[in-house]
């Protein structure tokens, strides 16, 4: 069986290494004529500086087979581009399933190409929903969704929403609550992350405790009202508690527009993931509009205060682990000297058992064994 995985972003990728590491334990299982065969595909959409090839080899992640280099432009001139370089791929590979991750322009345009030549798509993290179809990530999961055979599920709250769109009618689908690659991610990285001198003189400067930040979605950094308001929040809770903030190049080209100086926030250059692990697993709390840090945030038992509106991740907010605060600098101010001190259980497990990787081979597996 040969499975093209179509990646475009970081996140993606280690998203990907942990179904990767599954198929390799699988290949160590059976026969050679019985492996799977894994194709990365790279699309190009985010170029990260962060991604070298030590990148690759510290968090044991495949190099990927193919670099598209496609980034930059419109979403729709992106979106085209891609579906048009990997259609011409999977009809040179042929493969037998493509894999895709989460909800990125890359996600779609290797689920539509897989589509319309009929290859069985199969999506991880589907029927995540915020709602908001004013965000090109809402659009984007959708869609994707709507053209895979699978839908691996981080959540009984993804297997819900799937399950109102009327996915159990959708001919050839199935749904599967397989639990969170990003757990499963977290729980292996922690054990091996160890921080750059950068982050690691933070930790000893901060050792007394801190907060850590990250502000990069397109509705607060374009937003100029929105920016100044969490930026200045930031800084009045600094006078208080430390606050780290790995600066997005997009939020920092704001804050230069806008004239906004900070001067209490200790702003770094965007780190690697296993900087983001240790910062993650020794901060108090967690300051974000991130999809991917509230859950991270959770999984190192660290409440979280999202400076959105709407989450996906709504299961965090009912548990109480999560608070929505929008973009208002008293309400992010207000959940910092309330929210924060509350107690809390983080033994409820939202997320599967860490073994989501595995789970998605064994689905796929079957698969191939009624073929």
């Amino acid at each position: 069986m040969k499975i093209l995985t179509v990646v475009g972003a970081r996140p993606q990728f280690i998203k990907a290494a942990v179904v990767s590491r599954a198929i390799e334990e699988y290949n160590q299982t059976v026969p050679a004529g019985e492996h799977i065969e894994e194709l990365l595909v790279h699309t190009g959409q985010h170029y990260d500086d962060n991604m070298s090839d030590v990148f690759f080899r510290q968090m044991q992640i495949p190099i990927p087979r193919y670099q598209l280099g496609i980034g930059g432009g419109t979403h729709g001139a992106m979106t085209g581009r891609m579906l048009e370089s990997l259609e011409a791929l999977m009809l040179e590979e042929k493969p037998d399933i493509v894999l895709v991750y989460g909800d990125t322009n890359s996600t779609l345009a290797g689920g539509l190409a897989a589509a319309k030549l009929h290859i069985p798509v199969a999506h991880v993290e589907a029927g995540l929903r915020s709602f908001n179809m004013q965000m090109p990530e809402e659009v984007n999961r959708i869609l994707t969704d709507r053209v895979s055979s699978w839908l691996f599920c981080p959540t009984e709250t993804a297997v819900s929403n799937l399950e109102r769109e009327g996915a159990g009618a959708w001919p050839g689908v199935m749904v599967h609550n397989v639990g969170d690659v990003m757990y499963d991610a977290a729980m292996f990285y922690r054990e091996r992350a160890i921080a750059g001198h950068i982050v690691a003189d933070l930790l000893d400067i901060y050792n007394e405790g801190f907060y850590l930040a990250t502000v990069h979605r397109q509705e607060n950094t374009d937003d100029p009202q929105r920016l100044t308001s969490i930026m200045t929040a930031l800084e009045e809770i600094a006078e208080r508690v430390p606050v780290i903030l790995p600066l997005h190049p997009r939020t920092r080209k704001h804050l230069l527009e806008l004239g906004l100086t900070m001067k209490r926030v200790s702003c770094i250059e965007p780190v690697g993931y296993f900087d983001m692990v240790c910062l993650l697993d020794k901060c108090q709390a967690v300051f974000t509009d991130s999809g991917g840090v509230q859950k991270e945030a959770y999984f190192f038992h660290k409440p979280c205060i999202t400076m959105r509106d709407e989450t996906e991740w709504v299961e965090l907010v009912e548990h109480g682990y999560n608070r929505l605060v929008g973009a208002e600098r008293e309400s992010i101010i207000c959940a910092e000297q309330e929210f924060i001190q509350q107690a809390r259980d983080f033994s409820v497990p939202l997320y599967g058992d860490g073994r989501a990787g595995e789970k998605i081979v064994k689905c796929l597996i079957t698969y191939r064994r009624c073929i």
